[in-house]
């Protein structure tokens, strides 16, 4: 018997943030609105703009005076994250009464498998169709889906077609896949940044058929596995399953945050380093999860001509323990940092392990250090995040008590 041709939608929300301050504020309606930050921390910068405002050269990641001049009219909001995390739970549960074969791949975008679900809600057009009208009528936000045979063919209708067209909705197939994807610049086929981008245009690929056109023993050869899977992408294949549930299954705990100003000076970027490795491990710790690689990343403020670095590096033994962990991000922070204001910062740890797996060393107390750890992290649990904390959180560059009250580095 013949297997069934898989239908695979990306679910991806209009202006998430945007669309949900307006379902909130009906009076924002018609109106340009952006998300922003806090601008009197220099936190400005534009995190969701709606189409009237996008409309008018209000762009993503755009500082605050900036939207001002080219959009005098528009109405600046600040971030309400738990808003936009319980809004996308209740899209999640709307999505799980079409199949539970959901995977939320991010905040406002999720990836759905209805293949079996045709001979309930029919064919992939009038399914899509159903979920955007579901959607709008009980969460207030507009949905574009991008419809594929793989993940890759429902990313790329999304983002290149379905985010454009007046329907909000695309589909791409083995058949036509590469018709509709040859043509578009290299940099919109998903998975290839800036640094990429001119990689490819070094050697004249400068659009996603360029790529398809080029033999899959040079991709590898020049780039490895990420050749290879990029190669895949602009012949639109991709053999990734849709992974239901897959947050929960944790391949990495991290935190990252945007600083309030350019920090120039190693000691106060030090201090930061340390409250981001305390939160980080304090996460695990509560997943009763270890890791053992370390990644650290620091950005500049300056988009058009990034500095900074991400690096990593791979501990004798996993680790949550605080001091260990900073010690590490220490280390690659003091190698790499080119010295160039830093604004963002972020901290991950990969690895992972089950920290009640406790090995035995002859050279010091691990299980002595653990509960030291957690007894911090129950203090903070009982009495609030700044009821016990490091000494150097009281210097100037400390962020622990401005971020105590807020989720992602924004107000609840």
């Amino acid at each position: 018997m013949k297997a069934k041709k898989k239908v695979i939608f990306l679910v991806d929300m209009q202006s998430f943030y945007a669309s949900v301050e307006i379902a909130s504020d009906p009076t924002l309606m018609g109106k340009p609105v952006a998300v922003v930050g806090d601008p009197a921390k220099r936190h400005g910068i534009t995190l969701a703009a709606n189409p009237e405002a996008k409309a008018a050269g209000v762009k993503t990641a755009m500082p605050v005076w900036q939207v001002r001049s080219v959009c005098p009219n528009v109405e600046f909001v600040k971030p309400h994250m738990q808003k936009y995390i319980d809004t996308s739970i209740q899209i999640t549960h709307i999505l799980e009464q079409f199949t539970d074969q959901v995977e939320v791949y991010s905040i406002d975008e999720q990836f759905l498998d209805v293949t079996a679900s045709q001979s309930l809600f029919g064919p992939p057009l009038q399914m899509a169709k159903m979920i955007q009208e579901r959607i709008w009528k009980e969460v207030g936000v507009r949905a574009r889906i991008g419809i594929g045979e793989n993940k890759i063919q429902a990313k790329m209708a999304c983002d290149n077609f379905a985010k454009k067209n007046k329907e909000g909705i695309f589909e791409l197939n083995r058949q036509n896949y590469r018709k509709y994807t040859s043509p578009l610049a290299i940099n919109q086929l998903f998975g290839v940044g800036s640094r990429m981008k001119r990689n490819f245009e070094r050697i004249g690929i400068y659009t996603i058929g360029d790529l398809a056109n080029r033999s899959l023993e040079e991709m590898k050869r020049r780039w490895g596995i990420m050749g290879h899977v990029l190669w895949l992408s602009a012949q639109g294949i991709d053999y990734s399953p849709v992974e239901r549930n897959s947050t929960e299954v944790q391949k990495g705990i991290g935190n990252s945050i945007t600083l309030p100003r350019d920090y120039y000076i190693q000691e106060e970027i030090e201090t930061v380093l340390l409250e981001i490795t305390e939160e980080v491990c304090r996460r695990a710790r509560s997943m009763h999860q270890k890791g053992r690689t370390v990644h650290v990343s620091l950005r500049g403020a300056d988009f058009d001509r990034p500095t900074g670095f991400h690096r990593q590096t791979t501990l004798p033994e996993a680790t949550n323990n605080t001091m260990e962990i900073y010690q590490a991000v220490l280390q690659l922070f003091h190698r790499f940092w080119d010295r160039k204001p830093v604004r963002s910062i972020g901290i991950n740890i990969t690895q992972l392990e089950d920290d009640r797996q406790v090995q035995l060393s002859l050279f010091a107390d691990p299980i002595k250090k653990l509960r030291l750890g957690q007894v911090m992290d129950e203090i903070r649990e009982r009495y609030g995040r700044t009821a016990i904390f490091r000494a150097s959180s009281l210097l100037s560059a400390g962020l622990l008590f401005d971020r105590a009250s807020k989720i992602g580095g924004h107000e609840a």
